[in-house]
């Protein structure tokens, strides 16, 4: 494997990343996670544009976005698959073994690994901790990811692929790396992202793609949607089948089924949305 970090190419055995860097001592870091097929990344402006705003909400530079794309093209040139999952690291850079941040300059990590297409429907669980929707890093995508390791590792055990958040005031809100959808009456909705949620990639465009509303919703919405999937840049669209104890008959159920649909359709036809 050869992994882009400040600058170049390097063969993994030889990218290696301070033991003093603050993404590492701290979490001081954001990044992105893009699907790569047959060397080409999905949607890599709208990634950009994230990766740049996470950095602002932390205070970090403006990374070089020419130079990111640079990387990226480096890597998937120097890694061909299939099917990849592209990530995009950029953190603090070295500093002191603290929360003030250093000022050597930030670190740009590109990486892919190889990954398989998710299965069309999933089960979840949902957890007792909260998304605190007034935090400081709400709506930024970055590497302080311990809760969401925490909580995946109870679905895990739980026989789940994901768990389900609530915010603070009892609102439905997201997964550990993926936006929630549900169908109430027919419609369907999605928390906006006033809920604390991540304003994911693909929660965007499958907004804009399937007409869906965003709407408060109480956590207890998962006990009586009528159908409920999730959305992430690996993931796509993907179908739950069951819910805690609760299993949903006939996943996909067809406002689904349209919602996958479509987003492979309008997907497939313009790579960069």
């Amino acid at each position: 494997m050869r992994i882009w970090l400040d600058g170049t190419l390097r063969d993994a055995d030889d990218a290696k990343v301070s033991v003093f860097d603050h993404g590492l001592t701290v979490g001081d870091g954001v990044f992105e996670t893009l699907k790569a097929q047959d060397g080409t990344l999905f949607a890599l402006t709208r990634h950009l544009d994230r990766l740049a705003r996470s950095a602002r909400g932390l205070g970090l530079p403006d990374p070089d976005l020419d130079e990111v794309r640079r990387a990226c093209a480096a890597v998937l040139e120097a890694n061909p698959v299939p099917l990849g999952r592209l990530r995009i690291t950029y953190t603090g850079g070295l500093s002191p073994l603290g929360s003030d941040r250093g000022d050597s300059g930030p670190t740009l990590v590109v990486a892919v690994g190889e990954t398989t297409r998710r299965p069309d429907t999933t089960a979840v669980i949902t957890v007792p901790w909260v998304r605190n929707e007034r935090s400081p890093l709400t709506g930024l995508k970055t590497t302080s990811y311990a809760e969401n390791v925490v909580a995946l590792a109870e679905a895990d055990r739980a026989g789940a692929s994901e768990a389900l958040f609530a915010n603070t005031v009892g609102q439905l809100c997201e997964g550990t790396g993926s936006n929630v959808f549900v169908v109430v009456d027919g419609e369907l909705h999605t928390p906006p992202v006033a809920s604390g949620c991540l304003a994911g990639i693909t929660r965007a465009l499958a907004v804009e793609w399937t007409g869906a509303k965003e709407t408060d919703l109480p956590f207890d919405v998962l006990e009586r949607a009528e159908e409920v999937f999730l959305t992430s840049t690996l993931r796509d669209v993907q179908a739950v089948h069951r819910i805690d104890g609760r299993t949903l008959a006939h996943a996909p159920g067809p406002v689904t089924a349209k919602a996958m649909r479509v987003f492979d359709e309008r997907a497939a036809s313009d790579l960069d949305p």
